[in-house]
């Protein structure tokens, strides 16, 4: 199929728009919050091509779209008069209401549902498509399901050129999110999903309103989506996606300790301490983040950076918008560097007795985060499982369990191996020492000990206010080690050899606790201890 490149400027644009529209055929339109897909809302045959152009799961409902408001009435079992008093402050505009659906609406816009959900767009160009086609547009944003949606004509047509008959170029999208949803079926009405208009104007003009659970949160499993954008992972690059929340400081020194290329998703002016950068509108500027942010998002993949860590926007207004869609971009991935409680890092080469430093500590009310522990589990997570299977091959899954195993004999084969086995689990181990460091203060811990035997060889480093490492003598830990793991001493001097020297912990640490057995570890560790 050869895709239209029409021109909002050429007047014969939107008659040929419209007779697309009119004989089944799908037209990416421009709208004041995305590009959008559309196609006759009243023709199931037509719609089903758009999720076929899209790739989009067919269980997730459309936003049927007027130029005026004489067009609701058939569309509708009754018009809800709240619905005027909205429309009458935000319509035309960003903003979506969801009512009971007609006999007109086909199951294909509203799948399982019983609603439909309706907007009149601000663009004039999305108005006069149509008003001339003469029929009310179901459109999704005009984009392959799952990337972030397009804000550009050149993004439509960068996914979709030869999927669909024609694309409109009307410039770029004032709002850059697509619109508030919210639904007036429930009682008080419900916000779906925040857009252009915020909670404070909704409840405005409705006195209340709830905001659903799913704003925030994923969907619990097997719960219907009353409304586009509310499934798990939407607007989201091929780069993976992960939010930073904390204070500026604390996300330059975390990403300035990562051991691969990433792309910092930063605002207005912070770009320049980073090697890869995007900026996304202003710190406390919602509006200019909305604006930008699918921009933003597919800029990321254009550069090549397989991960990108975004500065957390406020989640109030219009923020609310930009926050909801980055969860959905990330999967719901954050790390909240606003820690509240001192960190320590221990570490050492094994045999060295880290285990039992660690036991003290946690008798003195020291949580312990056990790296070990947090790696096994990171490889548990879906998406850690999908990237481990693409880099080191599908085989890694027997009988739909991970062979850890085989995958360690191939990742640890060589250099770069291990360097990418790392670069996919350190983030998932991160997010998850992240969290246990947060649930230590939530607990009444005095502190929470990271426990990594290659502290410094990972981005955990940068949350310890000190380091920690253990030593002991060789023959010392050689006996440790055989005594340990029932193993003989050849094999455990491979396994020591296998690590970093002595050295490496040594210069890198701030405290060194000796553990050769003749001196007291309680007394070595007074000085942690005591600025816990």
């Amino acid at each position: 199929m050869k895709t239209l490149h029409l021109n909002s400027n050429d007047k014969n644009a939107i008659t040929t728009a419209a007779e697309i529209l009119r004989s089944g055929g799908l037209v990416a339109i421009p709208t004041e919050t995305v590009y959008g897909l559309a196609a006759n809302a009243l023709d199931g045959e037509a719609v089903k091509k758009i999720f076929e152009a899209k790739g989009r799961p067919n269980d997730n409902p459309l936003i049927v779209h007027i130029s005026s408001l004489e067009e609701i009435n058939p569309l509708v079992e009754s018009v809800d008069p709240r619905l005027y008093k909205l429309a009458e402050k935000y319509w035309p505009g960003p903003l979506t209401i969801i009512l009971k659906k007609s006999d007109l609406i086909p199951d294909e816009v509203s799948p399982n549902l019983d609603t439909v959900a309706i907007r009149m767009p601000s663009h004039e160009c999305a108005r006069a498509i149509i008003r001339e086609s003469g029929v009310p547009l179901a459109a999704p944003s005009a984009n392959a399901s799952g990337k972030p949606s397009p804000t550009k004509a050149a993004h439509v047509i960068e996914d979709l050129d030869g999927k669909i008959d024609a694309v409109i170029d009307g410039g770029e999208s004032d709002v850059g999110v697509e619109s508030t949803v919210v639904t007036l079926v429930t009682d008080p009405p419900t916000l779906l999903r925040p857009g252009g208009i915020t909670p404070d104007q909704l409840v405005d003009v409705l006195g209340e309103l709830n905001i659903s659970s799913a704003v925030y949160e994923k969907l619990k499993d097997g719960e219907q989506a009353q409304s586009p954008g509310m499934k798990y992972k939407h607007y989201a690059p091929s780069a993976q996606v992960t939010i930073i929340r904390g204070s500026f400081e604390n996300y330059k020194k975390f990403l300035l300790a990562q051991k691969d290329t990433v792309c910092a998703v930063c605002f207005e002016g912070e770009g320049k301490h980073f090697e890869k950068y995007i900026e996304y509108g202003k710190k406390n500027d919602e509006f200019s983040q909305a604006h930008s942010l699918f921009d933003a998002l597919r800029e990321v993949d254009a550069m090549g950076c397989k991960r990108a860590f975004v500065r957390c926007p406020m989640s109030e207004g219009v923020g609310l918008a930009v926050y909801n869609r980055l969860l959905r971009s990330a999967a719901f991935r954050i790390i909240d560097l606003d820690i509240k409680i001192p960190v320590i890092g221990l570490t050492g080469q094994t045999g060295s007795g880290k285990t039992t430093v660690a036991a003290i500590l946690k008798e003195n009310g020291c949580a312990i985060v056990d790296t070990d522990i947090l790696a096994r589990k990171a490889v548990e997570n879906p998406e850690v499982i999908a990237m481990l299977c693409k880099e080191f091959g599908d085989d890694i899954i027997e009988n739909g369990v991970l062979n850890r195993r085989e995958l360690a004999r191939r990742a640890f084969a060589t250099k770069e191996g291990t360097e990418k086995l790392s670069a996919i689990t350190h983030p998932e181990i991160t997010r998850l020492s992240v969290e246990l460091i947060h649930k230590a203060y939530e607990s009444g811990a005095k502190a929470a000990v990271i426990d990594a035997a290659l502290l410094f060889d990972s981005p955990l480093a940068c949350l310890c206010d000190k380091t920690v490492s253990v030593c002991a003598s060789e023959n010392i830990r050689l006996e440790r080690i055989m005594k340990r793991d029932g193993i003989s001493e050849n094999d455990a001097l491979l396994r020591m050899n296998a690590q970093p020297p002595a050295e490496y912990y040594t210069e890198k640490s701030d405290i060194i606790i000796n553990n050769d057995g003749t001196n007291d570890l309680k007394e070595q560790l007074s000085e942690v201890l005591n600025d816990t």
